[in-house]
């Protein structure tokens, strides 16, 4: 039997909490913020299960947003720059900005970063970290806004928390929009902007429901089901 963690139990047992309901935006964050707290300022995590199929390229959903309200985080930013464009990422606030030296690192298994950017010239090396970078999701391309000659931009809106997302093999994009800390309103502002840029940039090739199911939760709290889609 799985083992259920006391303050899941306290949770689910929450005034509100009901798991098979479908909640307005509001309500939903009325009752996650009545969940109790961990001892840090938790994550809080937007799930939405799209109708693709990710195994075809006409379907691949991915890309980046920069979110109303932040995420409450500043991310760690590494790019492959050279010349001109590599100081205008140490300007921008990149914490490391390299060539072969730094895809060297990469290989040999330093993954401390969150965000990789590429100026188009330097993909020729970049390019060589796809087996690395690719699995967790770091791994630069022109769809994400991570290969891009405009490196100082690019370095700001990410550092800022700008997020990128990516559909992963079961048809699921989750990307962080915000903080336990944040206020609803935030929150709320975070949740309608993504699902709202996910619907704008629906395929083509789709066919039938596209949002199929949209979900928020805090780090180790339960997910409640948003009436959304």
């Amino acid at each position: 039997m799985a083992y259920i963690s006391k303050r899941y139990r306290a949770a689910t047992s929450t005034s509100g909490y009901e798991r098979y309901k479908r909640y307005e935006v509001g309500a939903a964050l009325e009752v996650l913020a009545k969940f109790p707290r961990a001892k840090f300022d938790e994550t809080v995590e937007l799930s939405v299960r799209l109708g693709v199929d990710p195994k075809k390229s006409d379907q691949m959903v991915r890309g980046s947003v920069s979110l109303p309200s932040g995420i409450g985080k500043s991310r760690s930013v590494i790019v492959f720059a050279e010349g001109e464009a590599a100081q205008e990422a140490r300007d921008a606030g990149a914490d490391e900005v390299g060539g072969e030296e730094l895809a060297q690192r990469i290989q040999d298994g330093w993954m401390d970063f969150d965000v990789c950017i590429a100026h188009p010239a330097m993909m020729k090396v970049a390019g060589k970290l796809g087996r690395v970078l690719g699995p967790s999701g770091k791994m630069p391309s022109p769809k994400s806004g991570t290969v891009t000659p405009q490196i100082s931009k690019a370095v700001r809106e990410f550092k800022a928390g700008k997020v990128e997302f990516r559909v992963d093999a079961g048809g699921n994009v989750q990307v962080p929009v915000g903080k336990r800390s944040f206020n609803a309103e935030a929150l709320a502002a975070n949740i309608t902007h993504f699902v709202e840029h996910l619907r704008g940039i629906r395929p083509s090739a789709v066919k039938g429901a596209y949002i199929r199911k949209v979900s928020v939760s805090a780090t180790m709290s339960p997910s409640l089901t948003l009436d959304i889609i």
